[in-house]
């Protein structure tokens, strides 16, 4: 039996040290990225890894945590997150929050992620 929730707790901390190379290994070939601060969803992992990147390029500084992090179905969490950030190039401090939703396949990787912005 796999250990989902160590397995999210793994991939938040990767994120929180930039750490992409672990991150990629955390999703599915064929996952699938949904966020509210996106223009569109990313299909695959070598999009979302993408997209992580060029996200990282402009919050270098990113402060993230999360926390209440719940089993709401089968492989699938659900966990408050918030996070402070400035964009390298506006120089504007971001503060958001909101709640994400992480299923994983039986082999333990993401297959979908759905980030929610507190409205």
């Amino acid at each position: 039996m796999n250990d989902f929730e160590g397995q999210l707790e793994l991939y938040f901390n990767a994120l929180n040290a930039f750490d992409l190379k672990t991150v990629e290994a955390m999703f599915a070939e064929d996952a699938v990225y949904v966020s509210s601060g996106l223009s569109e969803r990313k299909l695959g992992r070598a999009n979302i890894i993408a997209s992580f990147k060029a996200y990282f390029e402009e919050f270098a500084d990113q402060v993230s945590v999360d926390d209440n992090i719940k089993l709401i179905a089968p492989n699938t969490f659900s966990s408050d997150w918030r996070l402070k950030t400035t964009s390298v190039k506006t120089g504007k401090l971001s503060e958001r929050a909101g709640t994400q939703v992480t299923t994983f396949n039986e082999a333990g990787l993401i297959v979908h992620v759905e980030v929610r912005d507190q409205t």
